[in-house]
């Protein structure tokens, strides 16, 4: 971890539209925080993803901060990489929404004044991240299966209405829990970590999942069956292939697709986070 923040920093606070949607107190909360301590703030309300991009790409020497929650990260780190600027600043962010899993997973205080404050005087945190060959990015962890197809997610900006429909629709459509768990469809795959098999379409596959681990490397675990163990290894590349499968990446759901490959990015990006 690098040393702290200066204070009196220069920043670009994008507010996603969902945390103004949900908790408007807490926007301001994070607002009047913000004023009181960098040097210069400038805050942007997008209405869409283009819009976000296009604050992001003139943005100047101010370090980028969201005020939203995992999606919100997800998109502002990806319209950054998209760009290839996602090594030039830190990037913060202030967890207003309905979903934060990733950022507390990532070390991001749960509480908005104290995140707020993190923005401010906190360190900065080096980070690597899954990179696959459409250019789609995972800062957590990936997994596959990923549970009820219908749940597949977009880079869409929901609107809350929809995001209520999308929810209620989930609901009706999702299998019934067994003993508290969603029932998961084996799958025939074949999975490879740096060019070793681990999994093959002889054989069907209970779980895949990958996250990334210390000195550029991910982590990945693959089960048969729900009772047998782990085979767990560390490696730079996976490379996943088989029939239509769909894999949940961070919050979203992606595919179905026939193969695809994860490559790790070493140190790709810096996280503000308390010190």
């Amino acid at each position: 971890m690098s040393a702290h923040v200066p204070a009196g920093q220069s920043l670009l606070v994008l507010v996603d539209p969902a945390a103004r949607a949900v908790d408007g107190e807490s926007v301001r909360i994070a607002k009047d925080v913000l004023r009181a301590g960098a040097a210069s703030l400038k805050i942007v309300l997008p209405e869409s993803a283009a819009e976000a991009e296009h604050a992001l790409a003139h943005r100047g020497r101010r370090h980028p901060v969201v005020l939203g929650d995992d999606a919100a990260l997800l998109r502002t780190v990806r319209a950054l990489h998209r760009e290839r600027a996602l090594h030039e600043a830190p990037v913060a962010v202030v967890p207003i929404g309905p979903r934060s899993t990733l950022l507390r997973a990532l070390g991001v205080p749960g509480q908005v004044p104290a995140a707020a404050r993190a923005v401010l005087d906190g360190a900065e945190r080096e980070l690597d991240i899954l990179v696959d060959e459409s250019g789609g990015i995972v800062l957590g962890a990936l997994s596959i299966p990923c549970g009820n197809p219908t749940a597949q997610t977009s880079a869409r900006w929901w609107t809350p209405v929809e995001k209520t429909a999308r929810s209620l629709v989930r609901t009706l459509t999702s299998p019934i829990p067994v003993n508290g768990q969603q029932p998961q469809r084996q799958q025939r795959l074949r999975v490879e970590a740096d060019g070793v098999l681990l999994a093959d379409l002889d054989r069907p596959v209970h779980e895949v999942s990958v996250r990334t681990a210390p000195a550029g490397f991910a982590e990945i675990s693959v089960r048969h069956t729900q009772d047998s163990a782990h085979v767990r290894t560390r490696a730079r590349t996976i490379t996943v292939s088989g029939r239509d499968f769909r894999y949940r990446a961070d919050s979203a759901i992606t595919g179905p697709v026939r193969t695809r490959t994860w490559t790790v990015e070493a140190s790709a990006w810096r996280l503000t986070v308390p010190k």
